[in-house]
């Protein structure tokens, strides 16, 4: 393992560096701002380049001597395509506009945490390739008094399914904070768990197969996020001995766990730790979290709390204040898919290998690790811990299901529409998920006057349009669809009954030049509020109605899209994250002569034709 992914990673580093240098920029005029030079990077939005704030730039100037003068720049801030550099005082002062080439530099930070991580798990061999499970004594034994009534047949009245789906189970539960009192041993924080959730609770408070990890496999809107909150709170009151590490592959995801766990009323001020990145802007930090954040600065202090929360990446900090393995005693890695195998171990190398409890929460069908070189994905890299410990045989499911032991699948949909969630569950959950969603939400669009067929809230859009790139700019775009998008967007906001608000709308593109075009149009009829993004900013969000433009139309649509790695048409983890965001309303916009040569969008298009959700243009036959 320690060679194959320590060579894996030379090879993305290699990728990146060779990448980085193919976006040098001749003759780059920057503007002067009062603090900082600002570069404007083409294609910065879709990771062409991918910088950070922090990262090296080399500003190369020719003298009139033919002599090369460089500066060095550092990245500060990143908004859209417009760069941030701080430069040294006296050239910022000098500039007065002349052209200079820009080179990026490759920032390694996180690469070498990675391969220190390898370094450190290289023992671990019994965690990372289980090849039994040995019972442990567990850590908790009392007996749990499970006060609600529900079962796994379902057979709960509707009344109190809306009502758990409302107050427990949705991206939006979070509100004010509130003291509440602790209840005792053997009880739930949130009592609106679902059995499933209820029995994921239990095992890792039980911990009986540590060290060897316990996945909680979480489809889209079933409760996760939730279900680990719950997990949190019951090691932190009932195992006293016990300190958690939480950690998550982005800020974002990280941020969110330290909300819920605020807002969740149950935790003391003093005992939650933020520790970001010592190059993440103040301003980025979610206010509710600030004084969590400056309790993580101070390394050493911070790692003293319970529950210390941070990226995966930014646990390596804990490396340098000399923590003994085994500080921590369980470690929660949310959104596990979307960590690389050495990401994830940068926080695990942290835990006993003995008696550490670790915990991966995510879904080996939604988006995994972003990679860019061919050849590291090609031998693994871009498989996550958990999806390759999925396929492990201890993990995998049998005719009787999953060793509850180690896993436990979340099914209770408390999302979407039980008609937008039938064909994910059928592709990619052998059908089990279950529809637990609000009624009242859900239903809310079903005699929407734009529905095919009134009831069924999908809606696939024919559109036969052109796909246009401008100048040397590698992003597609379409604007018959982009139009499209727009008037569909515009007939919801404003119909006369019960208008959807513009923040419970969502627009997914693949391409930046088409969420450009469709931002352009929606801002021209004050529709500007309406969020429009890529699906990897829309994975682990839900919104009321998605609307999907797919944008490719042509022959060579495929095979650009496979060079590229962008776009819909060769992944179906991206159209799984695409397809299962919405709650009450998907309406898919493209081309079915394009995209019926993809298993995915061909299931959905016959989906829809069957259902009598298709208009446009003549489909395929």
């Amino acid at each position: 393992m320690h060679s194959r992914f320590s060579t894996l990673l030379w090879l993305e580093e290699l990728n990146a560096e060779r990448e980085l240098q193919e976006f040098t920029i001749r003759g780059a005029l920057l503007r002067k701002g009062a603090s900082y030079l600002h570069l404007e990077v083409v294609g910065l939005a879709e990771g062409r380049p991918n910088l950070n704030i922090g990262d090296k730039v080399s500003l190369k100037k020719l003298q009139s001597d033919g002599l090369e003068m460089e500066y060095i720049g550092y990245v500060v801030e990143i908004n859209g395509e417009d760069v941030g550099l701080r430069v040294n005082s006296g050239f910022h002062s000098s500039y007065l506009g002349e052209p200079l080439d820009v080179e990026f530099s490759l920032n390694r930070l996180t690469m070498r945490r990675c391969h220190q991580a390898l370094e450190l798990t290289k023992h671990f061999h019994e965690i990372l390739f289980p090849t039994r499970v040995v019972p442990q004594t567990p850590q908790w034994t009392e007996p749990w008094m499970d006060e609600s009534p529900t079962t796994e047949s379902g057979n709960e009245s509707s009344a109190s399914v809306d009502m758990k789906s409302k107050a427990t189970q949705t991206k939006a539960a979070v509100g004010k904070q509130t003291a509440k009192p602790l209840p005792i041993k053997g009880q739930f924080f949130n009592t609106d768990l679902n059995p499933r959730q209820r029995e994921a609770v239990k095992r890792i408070l039980e911990g009986e197969c540590r060290p060897v990890p316990y996945v909680l496999f979480g489809p889209p809107g079933t409760g996760k996020t939730i279900t680990i909150i719950e997990a949190i709170l019951q090691v932190y009151h009932f195992l006293p001995s016990s300190r958690v590490l939480v950690c998550t592959p982005s800020n974002s995801a990280a941020d969110l766990i330290c909300i819920r766990l605020h807002y969740s009323g149950f935790l003391h001020a003093a005992s939650l730790a933020r520790v970001n990145a010592s190059c993440r802007e103040k301003e980025a930090i979610p206010e509710v979290l600030q004084p969590y954040s400056r309790a993580g600065e101070d390394l050493r202090h911070a790692a003293f709390h319970r529950i210390v929360v941070s990226t995966c990446s930014s646990a390596a900090m804990f490396y340098n204040v000399g923590l003994q393995v085994g500080h921590f005693t369980h470690m929660f890695l949310d959104e596990a898919g979307q960590a690389t195998e050495p990401e994830s171990l940068i926080p695990i190398s942290l835990i006993s290998e003995m008696d550490g409890q670790i915990v991966l929460a995510g879904d080996p069908c939604q988006l995994g690790p972003i990679v860019k070189s061919k050849q590291a994905a090609a031998f693994g890299l871009g498989v996550s811990l958990l999806e390759r410990l999925m396929a492990n045989p201890l993990y995998a499911k049998h005719d009787w299901g999953y060793n509850p032991k180690l896993v436990t699948k979340l099914i209770y949909n408390y999302r979407s529409h039980e008609a937008l969630l039938a064909l994910p569950s059928k592709l990619f959950y052998m059908g089990e998920l279950c529809f637990k969603a609000q009624r009242d939400i859900v239903d809310s669009l079903c005699q929407w006057k734009g529905l095919p067929k009134k009831g069924f809230p999908l809606l696939f859009h024919g559109v036969r349009g052109e796909e246009m790139r401008e100048c040397s700019n590698p992003s597609w775009f379409n604007p018959t669809e982009a139009v499209q998008v727009m008037m569909y967007c515009s007939e919801l906001a404003t119909k006369l009954y019960n208008p959807v608000p513009l923040s419970d709308i969502g627009v997914i593109a693949p391409y930046r030049k088409q969420c450009e075009k469709i931002r352009l149009l929606l801002s021209k009829r004050g529709l500007s509020d309406i969020k429009v993004g890529s699906v990897e900013e829309f994975q682990g969000q839900e919104f009321l109605v998605i609307v999907l433009s797919t944008v490719r139309s042509g022959k060579l649509a495929e095979v650009a899209d496979a060079q590229n790695s962008l776009g819909f048409l060769d992944n179906p983890k991206r159209f799984n994250v695409a397809v299962t965001r919405s709650k009450a309303l998907l309406i898919v916009v493209g081309d079915p002569h394009i995209l019926i040569r993809n298993p995915c969008f061909r299931a959905l298009l016959q989906y829809c034709l069957n259902n009598g959700a298709y208009k446009g243009c003549d489909p395929p036959q």
